[in-house]
């Protein structure tokens, strides 16, 4: 039974913990541009925390190569082939085939969950710096490109090297999450609250995806200048 407050309207439901976020142990992943270092580091710490894997690349042989590898049950396939075997899609390619790649997997991609974490660089003699897509940002484009996908965007700020570190047990760092739809980024903030000592924080709207990108470049000129592996981590959260 409904019961009413002293005005006579419905109370308001109790507030969803930011917290209580789903079980996705079940889920396969799949990781395009698993070869490159972001990509295959991201599948090798899933797969390690249990999570089944499949690397995807324009090569399905250097795809299984790649995953035979990294071991932990990861196996290999062309990106086609790995888009349709996974109930979640990481997009780890490089900046300068991205439009390509998700315009050539459209029909692949339809229904998945979609984690955009490509970050639209440009290096010159002082450094890296952002670029600006057309669309606002990678993560932008991806869902103009993919319609019938749920694009989210995350893991932005990870280091390559600890990713793909296999002593290093934990990875201090939280990873921001975007995205249109609250269930989306749930999913998204539970996959990455798989790896041990990373948090998954939501950031905002897919419109706010370009400064989250693009602070990639300050990150490349703190770890320059101080021999590190920074990350991110939210006070008060």
């Amino acid at each position: 039974m409904t019961t009413q407050d002293s005005s006579g309207s419905a109370p308001k439901p109790p507030a969803k913990d930011p917290w209580d976020l789903p079980d996705v142990s079940g889920l396969s992943v799949g990781v395009l541009g698993g070869t490159g270092p972001q990509g295959r580091g991201l599948a090798y710490r899933l797969a390690r925390a249990g999570q089944k894997v499949t690397l995807g690349s324009r090569d399905a042989a250097r795809a299984e190569q790649a995953a035979a590898e990294l071991g932990f049950g990861v196996e290999g396939a062309d990106n086609a082939e790995c888009a349709r075997r996974s109930d979640i899609v990481i997009v780890a390619v490089p900046w300068d085939g991205h439009a390509e790649t998700l315009q050539s997997l459209r029909e692949e991609l339809a229904g998945k969950l979609v984690i955009d974490c490509v970050n639209p660089l440009g290096f010159d003699k002082k450094g890296a710096y952002a670029l600006k897509p057309e669309e606002g940002s990678a993560a932008e484009q991806a869902a103009a490109l993919l319609p019938d996908s749920r694009v989210t965007a995350a893991f932005h700020h990870l280091s390559a090297v600890l990713l793909q570190d296999e002593s290093i047990e934990e990875i201090d760092t939280d990873v921001l999450v975007l995205g249109e739809a609250r269930a989306d980024t749930d999913l998204v903030q539970a996959l990455a609250g798989r790896i041990p000592g990373m948090r998954g924080i939501f950031a905002g709207r897919l419109r706010n995806a370009h400064q989250v990108e693009s602070l990639v470049a300050n990150l490349i000129s703190v770890n320059r200048r101080y021999k590190a592996h920074a990350g991110l981590r939210t006070t008060d959260v």
